[in-house]
């Protein structure tokens, strides 16, 4: 689906309300020179590491400002308008892919209507997680194995997860868990996997642990034969066509993960932010379009390694991120649209709640028409330049 046609035209504001509870190609293209950028903000490249003494739970905090639900044609994850209400009647899917080097281009990324980037273990290189609501590419991956961020982004979007697997620590706490036995499937959970949405690929030349590959409508079976099907509430996400006031410069921004330089650029031509990671333009295998964006946003959130070994090679540990409202204010989020910054904050009041971003005086903000990518970094220790 065309990101910027197919919009609802009279309507300059498609609103949601706060949710209640609940591979082909062979190819790289050349790297281009990353030019020299005067970043915004500097802070150490160091990752925190201390766990803190008790895990952090989500705590009532007063919510943003309720706003309309959307249309039932519109689809609240995008703003989208959506001629085929169908398939706006089913729940959306979250697939676990991985963005090592080897494995890009990935396949079905820029159908996707949500993408979270987050670090991996170890705090360099990073992974995935691709939500899809009203597209269904014939082929997402390669697909990867699950991590405790994706036990808090399935009760979030009301998303069963597709993940390849999960090291023994995360899986006995996934199995503790609210979305278990229903809501994962993964060769893990080996009592859930059936009917098997996963599939390997040996088309391209990579090692076993990148030919994993499904795609969102064998995890919508795999859901329907869990009991999981029929429209999600997913309200609390805004948008408008129109960018608010108050914008600074944003046409350009470059998270510095420390494996990883994610850049991204607004083309003032199509309206959206193209992707670059390692300086070459990062690509979809299904089209060979360069991956873009409407809204890309920073998500500042804790996050710190637990006592589960992630990596049994190297011991490196696994990272738990909290994505919830909790006692530390602090949930800081940029938001880049229309080649504009804007500052803003992320809630998330209850487990099965929508994550919704308003702007400072605690007003929903609206996102531009289309799909977002959200850079979950730490709150410090991890540099983004932006112009």
């Amino acid at each position: 689906m065309n990101r910027r046609l197919g919009v609802l035209g009279a309507a300059a504001v498609l609103l949601a309300v706060i949710a209640l509870l609940g591979g082909c190609g062979t190819s790289q293209p050349v790297a281009t020179p990353t030019p020299t950028r005067t970043p915004q903000s500097v802070a150490p490249t160091v990752p925190p590491v201390i766990e803190p003494t008790a895990t952090p739970e989500p705590t009532a905090t007063p919510a943003p400002t309720p706003t309309p639900t959307p249309a039932a044609n519109v689809n609240p994850l995008t703003g989208e308008w959506v001629d085929d209400v169908s398939l706006l009647e089913r729940p959306p899917v979250a697939i676990k892919v991985a963005n090592t080097a080897i494995v890009r281009p990935q396949s079905g990324i820029n159908s996707a209507d949500i993408i979270y980037e987050h670090y991996n273990e170890g705090w360099v290189s990073t992974r995935w997680t691709a939500i899809f609501l009203d597209s269904d590419p014939v082929r997402v991956g390669s697909v990867r194995s699950g991590r405790l961020i994706d036990l808090e982004l399935v009760p979030i979007y009301k998303a069963p997860l597709a993940a390849w697997g999960f090291s023994d620590g995360v899986v006995a706490i996934a199995r503790e868990f609210d979305t278990y036995p229903n809501w994962i499937a993964s060769y893990s959970l080996p009592e859930q996997v059936s009917p098997d949405p996963f599939y390997r690929d040996f088309t391209r030349d990579l090692p076993l642990e990148h030919t994993g590959y499904t795609d969102p409508a064998a995890v919508r079976a795999w859901a329907a034969a869990h009991g999981i099907t029929g429209r999600q509430d997913l309200s609390g996400m805004v948008f408008s066509e129109e960018p608010p006031a108050g914008g600074a410069s944003g046409s350009y921004v470059w998270v510095r993960w420390r494996g990883l330089d994610a850049e991204w650029r607004y083309d003032a031509a199509s309206g959206r932010y193209l992707r670059w990671s390692d300086g070459v333009p990062h690509t979809d295998a299904l089209t060979g379009e360069q991956l873009s964006a409407a809204n890309v946003i920073v998500l500042y959130v804790a996050q710190w390694d637990t006592d589960i070994i992630e990596e049994p090679h190297g011991g490196a540990l696994s990272i738990r991120w909290a994505l919830w409202n909790d006692s530390n204010p602090y949930r800081r989020a940029l938001i880049f649209r229309d080649g504009q910054q804007f500052v803003g904050e992320w809630h998330r009041e209850a487990r099965w709640d929508m994550l919704t971003l308003t702007d400072e005086a605690g007003n929903p903000f609206p996102l531009d028409v289309g799909n977002s990518f959200f850079e979950v970094i730490p709150t410090e220790m991890l540099e983004v330049v932006v112009e």
